[in-house]
C-alpha cells in the first residue's frame, strides 16, 4: 500500500515539475508560437526537445501530435495523441483528435463487442486522469485525518459525532479514489499499445520471415502488444486478429 501511495505522489509531482521547469515553459511557449504561425516543422522540433529532455505532459504530447498532424504525419500524430491519452484519458479534445486522425489511416478496423458492464467500468476508471485521482485521494485523506484530529480533541459531543462520521465518509471516498487510480494504472499496463509506422506490414503466423502471411496492416494502425520475442512483436488488433510483426515496424506508445 505504501509503495502505491509513493507511486501516486510521484505521478502528481512529475507533471508539475515538468511544466514548472523554466526551460520547458520557454520551449512550450516557443512551440505554441511557431504552431500559431503555421511553422509546424519548427514546432515539432521544439516540442520534441521538451519530450527528449524527459518531460511527460499530456499538453506537450497533445500539441506535438497536433503539429505532426498539420505536417501530414498521421502515424506520429497518433503516437503522441495516444501518449497524451494515457496521461489524460478523459480529455475530450485528445479523444476527438484520436478519432479524427484515425479517419486518415488506411485500415478501418471494427472493434470487437465488449460486455456492457466491462465497457461501463473502463469508461468509469478512465474518466479522470491519474494525476487528478491522485490529488483527490491525497486531499480526501488529509481532510479525513483533520476531521479525526477534531474528533480526538474536541469536548463537544455533537461536534465529536459529526467529525467522526464525516471522517469515515471522507476517508472512504479517499480510498475509493485511490482504488480507481490503481485500476486505471493496471488498465494501461494490461493494454500496452503501439502504432504501425511502416507503409504496409504483413502480419505473420510466427516470429520468422518465412512464416505464413495472415493479413496486411498499414501505417497509423494501433495494435496491442502481447509479447516480444527476439526482435519480433506479437500483436492483436482491436478486431481480435493476432499475429507477429517485426518490432521495427511499430513504435510503442
Amino acid at each position: 500500500m505504501m509503495k502505491r501511495i509513493i507511486y501516486l505522489l510521484l505521478i502528481i509531482v512529475m507533471p508539475i515539475c515538468a511544466l514548472a521547469n523554466d526551460e520547458a515553459n520557454v520551449l512550450l511557449k516557443k512551440g505554441n508560437d511557431q504552431y500559431a504561425k503555421g511553422q509546424y516543422k519548427e514546432a515539432i522540433t521544439t516540442y520534441q526537445k521538451i519530450v527528449d529532455d524527459g518531460h511527460q505532459s499530456a499538453l506537450v504530447y497533445y500539441n506535438l501530435g497536433n503539429a505532426y498532424f498539420k505536417n501530414e504525419d498521421v502515424p506520429s500524430a497518433l503516437l503522441y495523441y495516444e501518449k497524451a491519452h494515457k496521461l489524460s484519458p478523459g480529455d475530450e479534445d485528445i479523444n476527438f483528435n484520436i478519432q479524427f486522425a484515425n479517419q486518415k489511416t488506411t485500415d478501418k478496423i471494427e472493434a470487437g463487442t465488449e460486455f456492457f458492464i466491462t465497457k461501463w467500468w473502463h469508461s468509469f476508471i478512465l474518466r479522470f486522469s491519474l494525476t487528478t485521482l491522485s490529488v483527490l485521494t491525497i486531499l480526501l485523506i488529509i481532510a479525513g485525518s483533520a476531521l479525526l484530529i477534531v474528533y480526538r480533541f474536541t469536548n463537544s459531543v455533537s461536534i465529536k459525532k459529526w467529525s467522526f462520521y464525516s471522517a469515515l465518509v471522507v476517508l472512504l471516498l479517499g480510498f475509493a479514489s485511490m482504488f480507481v487510480a490503481s485500476r486505471q494504472d493496471q488498465y494501461f499496463d494490461a493494454h500496452h499499445g503501439a502504432i504501425i509506422f511502416s507503409t504496409s506490414v504483413n502480419v505473420k503466423s510466427a516470429p520468422t520471415l518465412n512464416a505464413k502471411n495472415l493479413f496486411l496492416i498499414h501505417d497509423g494502425t494501433k495494435v496491442e502488444i502481447l509479447e516480444d520475442n527476439n526482435g519480433w512483436m506479437k500483436i492483436r488488433l482491436a478486431s481480435g486478429n493476432e499475429g507477429w510483426i517485426n518490432a521495427s515496424d511499430a513504435k510503442e506508445i
